[in-house]
């Protein structure tokens, strides 16, 4: 009866995978039905999870790297007791439906984070891991495993392809993540056909070489499947792979292994053949009853397991009261109310200082204060000034705040987002501004879950010197703006550097990429200027004739002390002129219509923006009588100033286009 139950319950993902995948006429059955054994045995004996509370923090994760099969994970949710109901499964792929195309963040469903891009899930799945270690040395004591889950994951072939999975995979071995579980489904079929057209190295040995313990079974053998997950979760010292030989399309008389099934219907006549072939209902979205009493186990077994976790929480509180106010802070997802107080103040008496400078004080300064921020970079952290000088480095075996992420750009985007998707951490990660490029995808995965990952990215401009054009970004800072939901800021000095960390720890609408500056700039004096406080409206008034304006100047960053600069001479002409800074475009734009009007009159049409990068961006905000000083070309290699006068960011050039305007 059991071997029968068990068939019921597998066949049941395919065939609901199946009939999901018709009526929305698009999708990708193939996969769901080529992997529901382990999924089956996964979710049925392995998975610590509660349907009635998916925000249960002591809850495994599971990752659908592979995202293209979402109607695995939303089969799997549905019958589990999770909010996916059979509408929903029906409404597969439809207008604001609960079952897009591809998994999207939202625990409310049970969907752990959005997946997609090949290898991006593995990734993500590092970080959760590195996040719950650390959790783990810092709270648990002997008989006290408050923080105690595994990171359960399905993987394809084209995760295993992808460079993010390798360079995560081998952050991972190094660091002995023995949380990590991941089931890869080899079925050697991809979209342009057989994986061997490209793919033939052995993955078990790669794996093993990067510290991996790894098992190889039979994707349809549930003994074997479940002694390898038993044997993986174990293994304490290294991650896990499971590598599973599966098929495409399982049980498709004709279409099993073949590329067609990775992306599309099956066809009526096909289902029918499937479903014949498994000796299934000629049903569409049928579920046996004795399958629902048997997934809905979860439901019970969640809210026992939950239970007992909240027991063993009390006791804690009672026993280690001091770590369990810490915890309960961690949990809150809420910081302090000390640690504005650590921030530091700058004036004209500091001197020249880099926002990046000004930024690693920063960061040193409320790290005190705010024991769950923790990051690093990706081999810069002298040079993004990330690091945190009392805390300690993240090993294999003590677990510090400081996270050496290795030459791995994009695997530590990924990473920050899975240490943040648990909400009791806030991660943050440095790299050039313009190796922002090797990690955009992460970047955009983050903004569009709303993830609160702090993004560092410093030498900001042609600044960086004789480097040369290899290293001089120019189109990064415009491509990061267009990212919804990601807070993009480049203070223009060491205090609106100060106000744009304390925007971007508190910012609740996604992540924030800070963009600084590898050379020193003044620190205005905000005596004769306006307050950087003004710097959480976006754009401010820092300089004003006080009279109707007849020329706005704006800029951001290092380039608005020339902005200033010409400001200042001017006025000394007589001229109407008022200079603005701008360090984020996002935070301007949610502004009233009334405060955009008080810093850029409508009727005031002479407008010059400079900013050391793309023009494209501005001219939203200089019109078409306005003018830009940018970048369009790539840049030189040279010293820094010689650049700057090349590229024509100075007072004088700033001056020539002014008046040019003003001759208008």
């Amino acid at each position: 009866m059991t071997k029968i139950l068990d068939e019921l319950c597998i066949n049941t993902i395919r065939m609901l995978s199946i009939d999901a995948v018709q009526k929305a006429n698009s999708g990708h059955p193939g996969m769901p039905m080529g992997d529901a054994d382990m999924a089956y045995v996964l979710w049925t004996k392995f998975l610590k999870h509660n349907p009635s509370n998916p925000h249960w923090f002591n809850r495994d994760r599971f990752v659908l790297s592979a995202g293209h099969g979402s109607m695995l994970l939303y089969s799997l949710l549905h019958l589990t007791g999770y909010d996916i109901s059979l509408n929903d499964i029906k409404n597969f792929r439809q207008f604001e439906s609960k079952t897009p195309g591809h998994p999207e963040y939202n625990l409310d469903t049970g969907i752990e984070l959005s997946t997609g891009p090949l290898g991006y899930g593995f990734a993500v799945g590092v970080g959760m891991a590195m996040a719950e270690r650390y959790l783990a040395e810092t709270f648990n004591r002997p008989g006290f495993n408050v923080v105690d889950y595994n990171i359960y994951a399905i993987v394809s072939d084209g995760d295993i392809m992808e460079g993010v999975s390798y360079e995560a995979a081998s952050i991972a071995g190094h660091l002995k993540l023995g949380k990590i579980i991941y089931l890869y489904s080899s079925n050697n079929t991809t979209i342009d056909g057989s994986a061997d057209m490209t793919f033939t190295e052995d993955v078990a040995k790669r794996f093993e070489a990067m510290n991996w313990h790894v098992e190889q079974v039979d994707g349809y053998k549930l003994p074997a499947i479940e002694k390898a997950l038993a044997k993986a979760k174990e293994e304490k010292k290294r991650p896990s792979l499971i590598i599973a030989t599966t098929h495409l399309g399982y049980g498709s008389p004709n279409k099993q292994d073949i590329s067609d099934i990775h992306g599309a219907p099956l066809g009526e006549e096909e289902v029918r053949l499937t479903k014949e072939h498994f000796g299934w209902p000629q049903k569409t979205f049928y579920i046996p009853k004795e399958v629902t009493k048997h997934y809905h186990r979860a439901v019970d077994n969640g809210k026992k397991e939950e239970a007992e976790w909240n027991a063993l929480l009390k006791k804690y509180r009672s026993k280690q009261p001091e770590l369990a106010q810490m915890f309960d802070q961690f949990m809150s997802g809420k910081l302090n109310g000390t640690w504005k107080g650590a921030l530091p103040q700058f004036d004209v008496t500091s001197g020249m200082i880099a926002t990046r400078s000004a930024s690693g004080n920063v960061l040193n300064a409320i790290s005190e204060e705010i024991p769950n921020l923790m990051g690093g970079s990706a081999d810069l952290s002298p040079s993004n000034m990330t690091y945190l000088k009392k805390h300690g480095r993240y090993g294999q075996t003590k677990v510090g705040r400081n996270i050496h992420f290795g030459i791995r750009e994009f695997a530590m985007g990924a990473i920050l987002t899975g240490m943040s998707l648990n909400k009791a951490l806030i991660p943050y990660g440095g790299t050039y501004l313009v190796f922002a490029s090797f990690m955009y995808p992460a970047i955009r995965m983050s903004a569009l879950m709303k993830a609160h990952v702090i993004y560092i990215l410093t030498h900001d401009s042609i600044g960086v010197g004789e480097d040369g054009p290899s290293h001089h970004p120019i189109e990064q800072l415009t491509t990061l703006r267009l990212i919804p939901n990601l807070l993009v800021i480049r203070p223009a000095d060491a205090n609106e550097t100060v106000k744009a960390w304390e925007i971007a720890m508190e910012y609740e609408g996604g992540p924030v990429a800070l963009i600084l500056t590898r050379q020193s700039v003044p620190v205005l004096d905000r005596k004769v200027y306006a307050s950087h406080e003004w710097l959480q409206y976006g754009a401010y008034v820092l300089a004003d004739s006080g009279r109707a304006p007849e020329l706005i100047l704006i800029a951001s960053g290092s380039e608005v002390h020339q902005a200033l600069g010409a400001y200042v001479q001017l006025l000394k002409e007589g001229v109407a002129v008022r200079c603005v800074s701008m360090p984020s475009f996002a935070l301007f734009e949610k502004q009233s219509a009334e405060y955009k009007e008080s810093v850029l009159p409508v009727n005031v049409h002479k407008r010059l923006a400079v900013e050391a990068g793309s023009t494209l961006g501005w001219y939203k905000y200089v019109g078409l009588h306005g003018d830009v000083i940018g970048i369009d070309a790539f840049g030189i290699s040279a010293p820094a100033k010689q650049l700057f006068e090349h590229f024509g960011f100075t007072v004088e050039n700033v001056l020539k286009h002014a008046r040019a305007l003003l001759e208008k």
